[in-house]
């Protein structure tokens, strides 16, 4: 009897602390959807400081921005990321390929962006979309390799075996027979390289030049005038596009498990 009320206070414990953890971590998403009605309802409508965002000129250039870096990023970090990981399997060196992957991630943020910023200025290139571009490449492509490696640690390599053995040659075994068991890994490193994209801020700051992305636009409007409804808004629509993209590769992970159930 009691080594059962002890292990109700110890399941009621281990339900608290990770009812403390969630809150922990999405209290702080609460207050800007809040906020984002300030002075909204009556003649105005509910929600006028959403609507304000489209009469910004200088955002929706930035969503432009953020737009066409963001599918640049989650097309060019997948390649990259699995070209990667075919060479942690073809050139049996792991560690080394890891090690040079992963690097970027444990570089700071400013440190990496400055200093990329350095390397272009010494290469005579200007800022513009392809150096907001290749910096956000450095930052995602860790994350897509991870994901595409774990992926490809999945497939089972009979089939390949067996394709080799019915006379196809190593592109031919990959496009027909692993490329359609593991397109789900790589579409899901898209969509991580997109989010990623979307929310970078520290790096991208300093190679844009006189562009800004969605994200620097929200930093620098922070700074210069400080939190307003329509900034509040801009934030509850981009937590809830991320929230979102992240329900996305949830439910694309989940078919992927079906499919390899």
């Amino acid at each position: 009897m009691q080594t059962t009320t002890l292990s109700r206070i110890g399941l009621w414990a281990a339900w608290g602390f990770v009812a403390l953890v969630l809150v922990f971590l999405y209290a702080p998403l609460i207050p800007p959807a809040v906020n984002s009605f300030e002075g909204a309802g009556g003649d105005k409508g509910l929600f006028v400081n959403y609507a304000a965002i489209l009469t910004d000129q200088r955002l929706v250039a930035a969503g432009r921005i953020s737009l066409t870096v963001g599918l640049l990023v989650a097309l060019i970090s997948p390649l990259l990321a699995l070209l990667a990981a075919e060479a942690v399997r073809v050139w049996r060196i792991p560690k080394l390929v890891l090690g040079v992957l992963l690097i970027p991630l444990f570089v700071p943020g400013i440190s990496m962006g400055v200093a990329t910023a350095l390397f272009f200025q010494t290469l005579g290139i200007q800022p513009s979309l392809l150096t907001i571009t290749a910096v956000q490449v450095i930052w995602a492509l860790p994350f897509a390799f991870l994901i595409i490696l774990t992926v490809m640690a999945n497939f089972d390599p009979v089939y390949r075996e067996a394709a080799y053995m019915s006379g196809a040659n190593r592109l031919q075994a990959f496009f027909e027979v692993e490329l359609p068991q593991i397109h789900p890994g790589i579409l899901g490193a898209a969509v991580f390289s997109l989010i990623l994209s979307f929310n970078e801020t520290i790096r991208t700051s300093v190679v844009q030049g006189g562009r800004n992305t969605v994200q620097t636009y929200l930093w620098s409007q922070y700074q210069q005038v400080g939190l307003s409804p329509n900034l509040y808004a801009l934030m509850t629509v981009l937590i809830v596009a991320t929230l979102l993209l992240i329900g996305a590769l949830a439910v694309m992970d989940m078919r992927a498990g079906r499919n390899r159930g």
